[in-house]
């Protein structure tokens, strides 16, 4: 891409200079000093909130290491503005088994980034080149094989909550399990606040931690420079360590699922999710374990299941179904837009386990009568070769969805909405009195995940009480 190379030369060097941290009497403040020289300096921030008074010792759980960290993921929002080939750390150490991996979840992170604005010049190797200080001693080998010791842990869990379907699961399962659980959300809106509510997590235990952007960034992407997704849940991530080491717990439960892993362009490794994948959580669990000794223990409850399980339990979780949003365009206005990916993906994977007039309720309208959206419908279930660049399951399982919601409609007797009967030939949907028994979704379990032992038997459990509810539905 011209433009790609062209910024390159002409702001060939980013800066991280360092960074400020204020522990104040209520907040701990970090503001971030970035640079790309000859163009503009950047002063981000993050606020946690304190509450010293019940935990004088918060401040010596939270080390550089973390702060050091967290600003190493935040700057690649500030790179991107001009790719500068040559990046100069100069606020912490880094020694070259680090150096790869920044460089690999950088370029990973910013699979789509690249995609999307056409740059094919990017390779893994040659796209960045970090200078940074080496440490005077080698990195100390890793002091964490699994997860921290359970008889001997505050078994305290912190759940990063979006407002979403899944963190609602991941809180519901943790308290089932009788854990001691805190929220933790980044700008609060509407859809997580009321998320921790209905979660009956008292005030004192929810995190609300404020991230802001720089304005000169803001001002920069309208003018024209380059601008694109980039891996927002590793800086998630990050951040989380710092709060759970605020509230001394040792427990950090994602909500990240199995589904999660599947490219976005098939045929290559660009995904939108990425940074929501189990290769970035056992990396980034890995990096923990090797360079940011006293962290939290990092994982996703939800690794071992699908979209569609999460959506099978969150459909008997009624008490969220009328405050949880998924919906990013209409996040400023907590409410469902009803003409985006992540709208009808989640009344896809949602329709078998509910009826009409509960996913009317929900989204406000029949969004599988629009047939406006054919064009999302079919990049949701394989039609089309790109999935959305959006946080949506895989496309064997929204087909699987779609297959279960006909059979089900068929048998009472109903017309099917408009999208799926459009596509009914096309997708070789069942025709009235044909089913194709039970899916194999109801007991997918994927091994490859980091869960604790005990936490392991409380979601295969969950799926086993779930089963039990749903027999007289799906014999």
């Amino acid at each position: 891409m011209e433009q790609y190379e062209r910024l390159r030369k002409e702001y060939p060097r980013f800066y991280y200079h360092g960074y400020e941290t204020r522990w104040e009497k209520d907040r701990l403040l970090i503001t971030y000093d970035f640079e790309i020289e000859g163009l503009s300096s950047f002063a981000p921030q993050w606020v946690f909130p304190l509450d010293c008074s019940e935990d004088e010792g918060a401040e010596s759980r939270v080390t550089e290491e973390m702060i050091f960290s967290l600003g190493m993921v935040e700057l690649v929002s500030y790179w991107k503005i001009t790719c500068s080939p040559e990046v100069y750390v100069e606020a912490g150490k880094l020694d070259p088994q680090q150096i790869r991996w920044w460089k690999h979840l950088y370029f990973n992170g910013l699979g789509e980034f690249f995609y999307v604005n056409g740059i094919q010049e990017a390779e893994g190797e040659n796209f960045m080149e970090i200078r940074c200080q080496y440490p005077d001693q080698e990195a100390p080998a890793s002091f964490r094989k699994g997860s921290p010791a359970w008889e001997n842990s505050r078994k305290g869990f912190l759940v990063p909550i979006g407002g979403g379907k899944d963190s609602a699961v991941t809180l519901e399962l943790l308290k089932q399990g009788g854990n001691l659980v805190y929220g933790y959300i980044i700008n609060p809106r509407g859809a997580s606040l009321n998320t921790a509510r209905r979660a009956g997590l008292p005030q004192e235990r929810v995190m609300e931690a404020k991230r802001t952007l720089d304005p000169r960034m803001l001002e920069l992407n309208r003018q024209g420079f380059l601008n694109g997704h980039t891996p927002f849940s590793a800086l998630a991530a990050f951040s989380t360590l710092i709060g759970a080491a605020l509230l001394g717990l040792d427990y950090i439960a994602l909500s990240n699922e199995s589904s999660a892993n599947e490219s976005t362009v098939p045929g290559s490794k660009i995904n939108h999710q990425y940074s929501k994948s189990f290769e970035f959580e056992r990396d980034f669990h890995d990096y923990c374990g090797r360079y940011l000794p006293g962290s939290g223990y990092y994982f996703s409850l939800l690794r071992p299941l699908s979209e569609f399980q999460i959506a099978w339990l969150f459909a008997g979780m009624k008490q969220y179904h009328d405050i949880f949003r998924s919906c990013n365009r209409g996040s400023k206005t907590d409410s469902w837009c009803g003409s985006c990916p992540k709208c009808l993906f989640v009344c896809l994977i949602l329709s078998p386990f509910l009826n009409q007039e509960e996913l009317r309720a929900i989204f406000g309208r029949d969004l599988l009568e629009d047939l406006s959206l054919k064009e999302i419908f079919e990049k949701l279930v394989g039609i089309a070769r790109e999935k959305p660049f959006e946080c949506v399951g895989s496309r064997d399982e929204v087909r699987e969805a779609i297959r279960l919601t006909v059979e089900k409609i068929l048998r009472e007797g109903k017309p099917l909405p408009a999208l799926l009967a459009c596509y009914r030939e096309a997708l070789g949907l069942p025709v009235a009195g044909q089913t194709a028994g039970i899916s194999p979704y109801f007991t997918y379990y994927d091994e490859e995940n980091l869960l604790p032992p005990e936490l392991d038997r409380l979601v295969r459990e969950s799926l086993k009480r779930r089963a039990e509810e749903f027999k007289e539905a799906y014999p």
